[in-house]
């Protein structure tokens, strides 16, 4: 069975230092390997990179393209993505196994309905070509920028293309992977620009959830988007936002304790990720 979409769709918040407490760059990217099996196991749709403190720029990059990496099909990696310093150890990245991860290599594997993820290899008389993870294109109508990506149903499978449709990510019925932004700005102005019509702080400083569990259930109920946003490695989302002289409840709607009685000094930004994510899960399904 595969996975529902999330409705609304669910926005993430993680600071540009998320890794920085790893000294070496093969631990920074098995941490955002477990980071980002994370968002696809609990349907996150997007993760929004804050930037935490001005010198976390490089970081903040970092985590922009090993994310981006590990959230792209693997057939298209190599055209997308060039061997750059940040993804020297992309090979220790688990691999998402999400519904845009397909695992058919072959024409002759697909199924009439199916949807793939692509990249525009070609045109013709009659359209675009699309790369679509196996060994002949698959052609879609219109004619579309080479190496743009696009989203396809298969409607039928001939011996030298597949027959395809272009279709918005909203016409895929099922869970589609996270996309990753580097917002490159402090974590108040991606609140308020964002216009979440539910914003929710994770705090050891917040409410203990039960006790506004029922009042989140409603409000996430009827929004048309939500974030979940967490501290650093080092902050939490209060010293964060005291820098600029803004408090908490300025800016969300509910700061919540989602790991409560913690039995260590700091929780890292995965293990909070884990904990929130796997609560707001069973609160909220679907």
């Amino acid at each position: 069975m595969l996975p529902p979409k999330r409705r609304p769709p669910l926005t993430v918040a993680l600071p540009s230092s998320t890794v920085s407490e790893a000294t070496h760059l093969r631990d920074k990217t098995l941490r955002l390997g477990f980071l980002g099996r994370l968002l696809a196991v609990f349907r996150v749709d997007q993760a929004s990179i804050y930037l935490d403190k001005p010198n976390m720029r490089g970081e903040g990059r970092l985590v922009e393209a090993i994310l981006s990496y590990m959230a792209t099909p693997q057939y298209l990696r190599r055209e997308l993505f060039k061997l750059t310093p940040e993804l020297k150890y992309v090979g220790v990245l688990p691999p998402l196994r999400t519904p845009n991860h397909p695992l058919e290599k072959y024409a002759s594997q697909l199924e009439v309905g199916s949807f793939r993820q692509g990249m525009v290899i070609g045109r013709e008389r009659r359209g675009s070509l699309v790369n679509v993870g196996v060994e002949i294109p698959a052609l879609i109508s219109g004619k579309k920028p080479l190496g743009s990506l696009v989203n396809v149903k298969i409607v039928g499978v001939g011996d030298r293309v597949l027959e395809a449709v272009e279709v918005g990510e909203e016409e895929i019925p099922y869970y589609w992977g996270f996309k990753v932004k580097n917002e490159n700005k402090p974590l108040d102005q991606l609140v308020k620009q964002g216009n979440f019509d539910l914003a929710i702080a994770t705090s050891k400083y917040g409410e203990p959830l039960e006790k506004v569990e029922d009042e989140i259930f409603e409000a996430w109920r009827k929004a048309r988007s939500v974030l979940v946003a967490f501290g650093s490695p080092t902050e939490g989302l209060k010293e964060i936002l005291a820098r600029r002289g803004l408090k908490l409840e300025e800016l969300f709607h509910f700061t919540v304790n989602t790991v409560r009685f913690q039995g260590v000094e700091t929780v890292r930004v995965e293990e909070a990720l884990a904990a929130t994510l796997s609560l707001f899960n069973y609160l909220i399904p679907g």
